[in-house]
């Protein structure tokens, strides 16, 4: 009875001990850190690997996580420089670089973050008229981050950013900035509308333009065409009464020759010169010039006309 009895506490007691053996044995993952104490003093802070504690002495006082975090305020009430009452909530980026400050140097680290952001938006508010605030979010948000990064380097705190989410104005500016924005979208409208016309009405004009340039251009071809036609008509006359005149003088230089290889004297000649002034007059001319050679000739031609009509 006795040995079974020391078997089972021996057993309970081998179990204890590797429990906290096993509880000793620490794992720090990525991304996270752990601040330690000893005998309630701060012994180390232990990064990712594995570590192992003296039990029963020392402690793990805070498990910290080294990522980026984000936190969402509430809307926090502010007054502008114009006594204007709006609420605004912002968001805060930030990142924890020295667990140690981060575990010793505050004892809410969130809540005294959101308490030094909603002191340091009314004092940066507080400066800034309704029209500039609801204009110069990138101007205030440089301003918090600069201001918030400052006092929380203390707590191990690094500040990233800080975006304002959301600005409210009172209802009665917020139904002002409504109907000023209708306001700005019909006048917007009417500008568009009016340019819409503007360019119509170019556009028809620039057509009518074009279509008279185009109706002028095709005048003007006509009458080139038409003029270029009465000059070739002209030239191809022209041509037609050179090329008859030429063949006349050659018909006529053809005869003479043909007279001059059939042996006639000279009277016959005159007589032919006489038959062409007969023929140049024929009746149209009252007074024709004819050369004494000629008169002879034209003597005895009427007498033998006489002679023949008695006959």
């Amino acid at each position: 009875m006795v040995n079974v009895f020391s078997v089972l506490l021996f057993s309970i007691l081998a179990v204890v001990i590797l429990v906290v053996l096993v509880s000793c044995i620490k794992i720090v993952p990525q991304a996270q850190a752990l601040v330690v104490e000893r005998l309630g003093a701060y012994l180390g802070t232990w990064t990712v690997g594995i570590h192992f504690m003296v039990p029963f002495i020392d402690r793990v006082a805070k498990r910290v996580v080294l990522k980026e975090q984000v936190v969402d305020f509430a809307p926090q009430p502010v007054i502008t420089k114009d006594n204007v009452t709006m609420r605004i909530d912002t968001v805060v980026f930030f990142q924890i670089t020295d667990p140690k400050l981060f575990a010793y140097g505050v004892e809410n680290p969130i809540m005294a973050i959101e308490n030094l952001t909603a002191t340091t938006l009314r004092n940066i508010i507080g400066d800034l008229e309704l029209d500039q605030t609801l204009t110069s979010r990138e101007t205030i948000n440089t301003k918090m981050r600069a201001s918030l990064d400052v006092a929380t380097d203390p707590w191990g705190i690094k500040v990233n950013r800080v975006e304002l989410k959301n600005i409210i104005p009172p209802a009665a500016i917020q139904d002002a900035m409504e109907k000023q924005m209708k306001a700005e979208r019909e006048r917007r409208e009417a500008i568009l509308r009016a340019e819409g016309e503007k360019k119509s009405t170019i556009l028809v004009a620039e057509g009518k333009k074009e279509s008279a340039i185009l109706d002028a251009e095709a005048d003007k071809q006509a009458a080139i065409l038409h003029a270029e036609a009465e000059k070739e008509k002209k030239i191809k006359e022209a041509e037609g009464e050179a090329e008859a005149i030429m063949k006349v003088q050659q018909a006529k230089a053809e005869g003479i020759r043909y007279l001059k290889e059939a042996g006639a004297d000279e009277a016959v000649l005159k007589l032919k010169s006489l038959e062409a002034f007969v023929a140049a007059a024929d009746g149209k001319a009252t007074k024709i010039i004819i050369p004494s050679e000629i008169q002879g000739i034209a003597g005895l031609v009427k007498s033998v006309a006489e002679v023949a009509k008695k006959d």
